[in-house]
């Protein structure tokens, strides 16, 4: 059954220090009880460190699958699985392909309706959550992305409700694929960049890049 396994979030916080600097983010999220409300460009009680690059209306709510957790736990060794929320998404969900998620798929959980609207492209801040910055490189060549959605209907949802995948685009890009082409493959970005559901200035910038 396709459900939320976790919803998670998280505000603010020093995750290190850079040149003298206080580095800031809210890649920490922590699971919450009961139901939450999802409206304008987040979840109640989440926040963003630098809104220039996270969060905003294409970033609202990031999906990570509980399946590729369990691959992380397994891939770096590990004696028990990585909680929930250790990648700073807001929904860990069971039963999803989430890299296989279409952009421009749309799910419902609870009275939400949400939009697949593009992958997570990792930065420096998934290096300090867990306290390695090969990390990144390591999460780039995965292909384990999560996926970005923007919020269509608010509502509230909850741990353990179903996610209804209630659209799909015939288009057929997927988040894994937006992903490849972006890290890895430059050959591939004017085909990602078709998908009409992604953020314009990222579909121009693929396109821009392409040429």
């Amino acid at each position: 059954m396709a459900r939320v396994l976790s919803v998670n979030v998280g505000r603010p916080r020093q995750v290190a220090v850079q040149r003298g600097r206080p580095v800031m983010s809210a890649i920490g999220k922590s699971p919450v009880d009961g139901r939450v409300k999802d409206a304008g460009v987040n979840l109640q009680g989440d926040d963003q460190a630098d809104r220039r690059v996270h969060g905003g209306p294409d970033k609202a709510v990031y999906s990570y699958a509980w399946e590729d957790t369990l691959w992380w736990s397994q891939e770096l060794g590990l004696a028990r699985p990585l909680p929930p929320g250790m990648f700073g998404e807001n929904l860990t969900v069971e039963g999803v392909d989430v890299t296989g998620a279409i952009v421009g798929e749309r799910w419902r959980i609870g009275t939400v309706e949400l939009e697949v609207c593009q992958p997570r492209l990792p930065c420096a801040k998934l290096g300090h959550r867990f306290g390695d910055q090969r990390m990144v490189k390591r999460f780039a060549l995965a292909g384990r992305p999560g996926a970005y959605l923007r919020i269509v209907t608010e509502g509230e949802l909850g741990a353990g409700e179903q996610v209804h995948i209630t659209h799909r685009p015939s288009h057929g890009v997927t988040v894994a694929q937006v992903s490849r082409a972006i890290l890895l493959d430059e050959d591939e970005l004017a085909a990602a960049a078709r998908a009409p559901e992604l953020p314009p200035a990222l579909s121009r910038w693929m396109l821009e890049r392409a040429a």
